[in-house]
């Protein structure tokens, strides 16, 4: 019988077993060492002047917006579609997600509708760069720019996306907006386990963060144990636990050495899937932008209106194929049934309509209830992807016949 096929698999290896070995037996196990150097690297390779590691992708978001100066109260501009950390982070802090539809071919937020969300109670733009695929930066950032609202990228997905800006290639990383923030999960192209980093051009916001992540203390642990003089800490503002292991920076060292290859190998497997799958034309396939290059941390297929989502993932998942279903919609999950906690961009209090649909998240919605994510990971083989991809074609075809007699 034929293995399983997961959504997902960490390319790990002996090297970063061993790295983390090696800081194990060093006894320096929490921020320290490790982690500065994995910082340095991490802004080296995406063309950030600064790099803060920190425990997840959230505190990351949750920090970035306290920087840029969101407080309770405020409004902050975003993706109902995206994983509800988005939205939460917003909410850490006191204000209120405006949530914008997204455009359909890229999943991305729309900026038209960014520029109609913008009021007076807007203090900055959250930005996901959704499943690794860039958001329009450009257009983004100039309505950040004109109307002096800090951008913040959720770039939770999308370490070695890249974007074409004037001309030139660069990561995403490289703040465009104010800050990017990232994510280490296991099922992000880079891993550390779990982890996040923050990236930022912004000298005083960096060192603003560093103190955040570590309760507000006024000296790292680095400084004071290196002193050769006694050394008392203070503890300047009110702060968090947010700070990243070694043994997670030792790793996302190794990591960021094999990234070339990890995102060369996923985008050979994206290019596969889109060949291969123009057998199945009514399935609508992600749209690469001329001026953008995805990672494709996740490769997401919009079903036919005649296939049910739930029976083709079944169906899939009867064959040993994993899947997952359509970006979930934050605005429609029980932690936000309170209207008041939300509003869509064009409604006053949360959602014109009492059901958990918004007339005006059409996108978004669809997208979560009719897409599929297939798997897609280094290591892939071709024999896997013809698997993957004549799984789905049963199962579109059975959906199909059923559903038209």
């Amino acid at each position: 019988m034929s293995q399983n096929i997961p959504i997902a698999r960490p390319f790990l290896g002996e090297e970063e077993a061993q790295a983390a070995m090696k800081v194990i037996k060093s006894g320096w196990l929490t921020q320290g060492p490790a982690v500065l150097a994995f910082e340095e690297a991490f802004s080296d390779m995406v063309g950030a002047q600064y790099a803060c590691a920190v425990s997840n992708c959230t505190s990351a978001l949750h920090l970035a917006l306290l920087v840029v100066g969101v407080r309770p109260g405020d409004e902050v501009i975003t993706a109902s579609h995206s994983f509800i950390a988005t939205a939460n982070a917003i909410r850490y802090v006191g204000a209120i997600p405006v949530f914008v539809d997204i455009e359909p071919d890229s999943y991305n937020l729309d900026p038209a509708q960014v520029k109609k969300a913008i009021s007076s109670k807007t203090k900055s733009i959250l930005a996901v760069h959704q499943m690794g695929m860039p958001c329009d930066l450009q257009a983004l950032t100039q309505l950040a720019k004109a109307h002096g609202i800090p951008l913040v990228e959720d770039a939770a997905c999308a370490i070695g996306s890249e974007i074409k800006w004037n001309g030139v290639w660069q990561k995403i990383g490289k703040p465009q907006g104010d800050i990017a923030c990232f994510s280490f999960h296991p099922r992000k192209v880079l891993t550390t386990g779990d982890g996040g980093m923050i990236t930022t051009n912004n000298r005083e916001w960096d060192k603003e963060l560093r103190q955040l992540r570590q309760h507000g203390m006024s000296v790292s642990d680095s400084v004071r144990h290196a002193s050769k003089n006694v050394v008392f800490e203070e503890y300047l503002r009110f702060g968090y636990n947010y700070r990243m292991t070694d043994i997670q920076a030792a790793v996302g060292l190794v990591q960021l050495g094999r990234m070339k290859s990890i995102i060369k190998e996923r985008r050979r497997l994206a290019e596969q899937y889109m060949t291969s799958l123009t057998i199945l034309p009514d399935v609508a396939l992600p749209a690469e932008p001329q001026w953008a290059r995805s990672n494709w941390q996740s490769f997401c297929v919009l079903l036919p209106s005649d296939c049910e989502q739930q029976s083709v993932m079944q169906s899939m998942l009867n064959d040993g194929i994993a899947t997952r279903r359509g970006i979930m919609c934050s605005h429609r999950e029980p932690a936000y049934s309170d209207h008041g906690l939300w509003r869509c961009w064009a409604s006053e209090h949360g959602c014109d309509d009492q059901s958990e649909r918004c007339l005006h998240l059409k996108n978004s919605e669809n997208a979560q209830d009719n897409a599929i994510l297939l798997p897609l990971f280094p290591g892939m083989t071709f024999e896997d992807q013809e698997r993957v991809i004549a799984s789905l074609v049963k199962a579109c075809n059975q959906e199909s016949r059923s559903n038209n007699g």
